[in-house]
């Protein structure tokens, strides 16, 4: 920093773990958005190299914190987020900017295509609209096909920010490491399976995985656009991604199924229901085998007894396994026992990706999944050996990439959505629940370089139910690797699972910036 930057406002701001109330406070006594962009394009510049969590970055950066510096000195109403560095996720489009979805075919600078849309997706949109400034795009896997990693990214692999020599979580890796790094204030996310609460949960991160059609995923390169894709915000606090879920959440006419949305939002906002009390009186299921019977590991399952106790000391009951004997485990048809992930609703993908590329606009390189998937057959896929092949045991699966004009019926999808949330209903009613809380994984996270994948508690019951989930820190293992907890509740109860994830939070701090080397 140089001696001009250290008699300035910005010498009292400090990047690391940066929230928008220290962003604001920063403003307040002077501090320009410009000279805050450059100070987290200078972090960049410095860690990025060996994180690789940011793969596109925003050209125009520097001249859209000058327009709200401008329209800030000149007294005009401002977004909630105005001037606040942030970045998304790579498959968010971006006007002007490419979206790659992690494969060498889709990036011209890997040696293929760039699709570089006409238009913002709507979360693109907002965060704009919210006065953020978006420093650039990042990194995911091909086709953001795995919850664990991002190493098959044309763009090389991203390192976890919080442990290095561990999975960084994906699909959504860059945003998480990005965050959990302090290269941005905060991010987007998105998840079809796990790539919100994974990286989240695998960083020491608070991950919003919304209600499915609470906020439009229009214009977000899809695995199932039509039933379970969401988009949701990566933050280092409750309130940050609460108030980052205000700005995307809510009705788009460019995404009709958000009709199912309206009038679910809380008047006063997601962080309306925040307070340091929010868990006295509240009764929380706990994991157990009625839900998924799977065990946890020794060690989670003492870090989790420990939470347990910190929960009931603010007030709330806890309820073991209310699940037991209500079937709700037995709806699951996980494609392994080793790789414990229950694909159905994502047949619709070809669908779901024809309608995405048909949105980029005349000029895109490709236009069509046809198009698409002759440009990439060479690597198909779901063939044996590529990324999607598990999706051979759906047999719609077939049908949709035959006809991706066409939406597959969805039959099994339908059916497990159903069960799973008559379920819940049941369980919730007989045992007065107000939420559950879980450990987001059943062990400690995989080393980096093995063939091991990430062992969840929640991916897939709640993206095909449609349920919503917070995850947040909640201590560490014994290597340091982070551990969490995921609060999820019945559909639209966002504001109520932040409220008490902020009580937990306030009450613990198990938050812990990583220690980073350039």
């Amino acid at each position: 920093m140089s001696a001009t930057e250290n008699s300035s406002p910005l010498a009292d701001t400090d990047l690391v773990e940066m929230t928008l109330e220290d962003a604001a406070a920063a403003f307040a006594r002077g501090v320009t958005s410009e000279a805050l962009t450059k100070a987290f394009l200078a972090r960049i510049a410095t860690y990025n190299p060996r994180y690789n969590a940011i793969i596109t970055m925003n050209p125009a950066a520097l001249d859209e914190a000058r327009e709200i510096d401008r329209r800030r000195a000149a007294g005009e109403a401002l977004g909630p987020l105005a001037g606040v560095p942030v970045v998304i996720k790579d498959t968010m489009d971006m006007a002007g900017l490419p979206t790659t979805a992690g494969w060498h075919f889709l990036s011209a600078r890997a040696g293929g295509v760039d699709l570089i849309p006409e238009t913002d997706a709507p979360v693109t949109a907002r965060m704009k609209a919210a006065g953020c400034v978006i420093l650039g795009k990042t990194n995911v896997p091909i086709l953001s096909a795995t919850g664990t990693h991002a190493s098959n990214s044309w763009a090389g692999p991203t390192l976890n920010a919080a442990a290095p020599d561990r999975m960084p979580g994906g699909s959504t890796a860059g945003t998480a490491t990005a965050v959990g790094a302090s290269l941005a204030v905060l991010g987007l996310a998105e998840e079809t399976g796990g790539s919100i609460q994974n990286p989240a949960s695998a960083q020491g991160l608070v991950g919003i995985k919304p209600s499915f059609a609470l906020v439009p995923n229009s214009g977000v390169v899809p695995l199932a656009g039509s039933t379970r894709d969401v988009v949701g915000p990566i933050a280092r606090c409750v309130r940050d991604a609460a108030l980052t879920l205000d700005v995307i959440a809510g009705y788009c006419s460019q995404d009709p199924k958000t009709v199912a949305g309206i009038g679910k939002r809380p008047p006063g906002g997601y962080a309306s229901l925040l307070s340091p009390t929010a868990l006295k009186g509240k009764r929380l299921g706990l994991y157990g085998s009625g839900w998924r019977d799977r065990p946890l590991s020794a060690e989670c399952a003492s870090l989790y007894q420990r939470a347990q106790e910190e929960l009931a000391a603010r007030g709330a009951s806890l309820i073991e396994d209310p699940f037991a004997g209500s079937g709700f485990a037995a709806i699951s048809k996980p494609i392994s026992d080793k790789y414990y992930f229950d694909a159905r609703g994502m047949e619709c993908c070809a669908y779901d990706m024809e309608l995405y590329l048909r949105r980029l606009g005349p000029n895109a390189a490709v236009k069509d999944y046809k198009t698409l998937a002759e440009m990439t057959k060479a690597e198909d896929p779901f063939a044996p050996g590529g990324v999607m092949e598990y999706m051979d045991y759906l047999p719609e699966t077939k049908f949709s990439n035959e006809n991706p004009t066409l939406p597959p019926p969805l039959t099994d999808f339908l059916g497990a959505k159903e069960a799973y949330l008559a379920v819940v209903e049941e369980v919730f009613a007989r045992h007065r629940l107000d939420a559950l809380v879980f450990p987001q994984m059943i062990r400690e996270l995989p080393f980096l370089n093995s063939d091991d994948v990430i062992s969840e508690t929640t991916v897939c019951e709640i993206n095909i139910a449609g349920m919503p989930g917070v995850v947040m820190p909640a201590g560490q293992y014994a290597s340091g690797a982070p551990f969490t907890l995921i609060f999820v509740g019945k559909q639209w109860s966002e504001a109520e699972l932040l409220a008490l994830a902020y009580d937990y939070e306030q009450a613990t701090r198990h938050r812990v910036a990583p220690v980073l080397s350039a």
